[in-house]
């Protein structure tokens, strides 16, 4: 297996970035990539980040995933007067592989303007997303398991999903009664939609799951080009066709990784070992 990381260096050892965020990131991003990559990165917080688009729906997402991030990483950058600028943002939807379960994509991306490069670590994981509308108290405690409350914090509003007006960050039961009954008295349909928070200091699961993006990133950060020797050498693509061990036949599975640089043209093939075979339940014609 091509293995391009090299512990002995670490282009970004000894330099810094700065982070902006308000929803605790930092206790995950920073201590991971000071450890792996050497790199010191500065917390800034002076800006209010759910102007950027907030999963509570009341301020839309500026542009798409990445573009989210790419702007908070320049503002960052801007407030910091830094060089290297560190930003993760987050997306929900339902998993690849049913369609029937909540998602969480993560990135969390690097602007390094010494080098004129931007890497990005990703990670798609499971989701605590719980929602429901509910008429009563009774129907709402029903939703708390399966929501994980209290180590995942609650979202309430009148009506339904779409009311302009929520309390964020319910983390106990007192909370909650008195978030329930403000929706309640305000509600005009006789409901409340209730939903877990999503902001990551409120959503362990979601935490964790910046926490593989950022080791993802970390990673990238420390693979060298072969060719140029720019930090951020990673697999870019697969080439599909695996051969079935059963009939041989190509499946959807990758036969090789395509490793790409950020900074120059190069790209690298790297085929799987050839004693490796799909199981046949991957196969399109073993199991149609």
């Amino acid at each position: 297996m091509l293995n391009n990381l090299k512990p002995d260096l670490k282009p970004y050892s000894g330099l810094k970035a700065s982070l902006l965020t308000q929803h605790g990131k930092e206790s995950v991003i920073c201590p991971q990539l000071f450890d792996s990559n050497g790199l010191e990165v500065v917390h800034v917080s002076d800006y209010d980040t759910d102007k950027l688009g907030s999963f509570t729906r009341d301020i839309p997402r500026y542009g798409s995933q990445v573009e989210a991030a790419r702007k908070k990483a320049r503002i960052g950058m801007d407030l910091s007067g830094l060089t290297l600028g560190i930003a993760s943002e987050g997306a929900f939807d339902n998993d690849p592989y049913t369609g029937m379960f909540p998602w969480n994509y993560e990135l969390v991306l690097l602007i390094d303007d010494i080098r004129n490069i931007e890497i990005i670590g990703f990670f798609g994981g499971q989701a605590q997303s719980a929602s429901r509308q509910v008429s009563s108290w009774d129907e709402l405690t029903a939703l708390l398991s399966e929501a994980q409350f209290t180590t995942h914090q609650l979202v309430i509003r009148p009506d339904d999903e779409y009311h302009q007006e929520c309390r964020k960050g319910i983390k106990d039961l007192h909370s909650l009664k008195e978030a329930f009954d403000w929706a309640t008295s305000l509600s005009i349909k006789g409901s409340v939609f209730v939903e877990n928070d999503l902001r990551a200091h409120t959503n362990p699961t979601r935490m964790a799951n910046i926490l593989k993006a950022t080791q993802d990133l970390s990673r990238k950060m420390n693979s060298l080009c072969p060719e140029c020797g720019s930090p951020g050498f990673s697999i870019s693509s697969r080439k599909k066709g695996l051969p079935c061990s059963s009939c041989e036949a190509p499946t959807n599975l990758p036969v090789a990784n395509i490793w790409s640089c950020v900074n120059c043209e190069y790209k690298k093939e790297e085929m799987m070992p050839a004693q490796m075979k799909a199981d046949p339940s991957k196969c399109n014609y073993c199991n149609p």
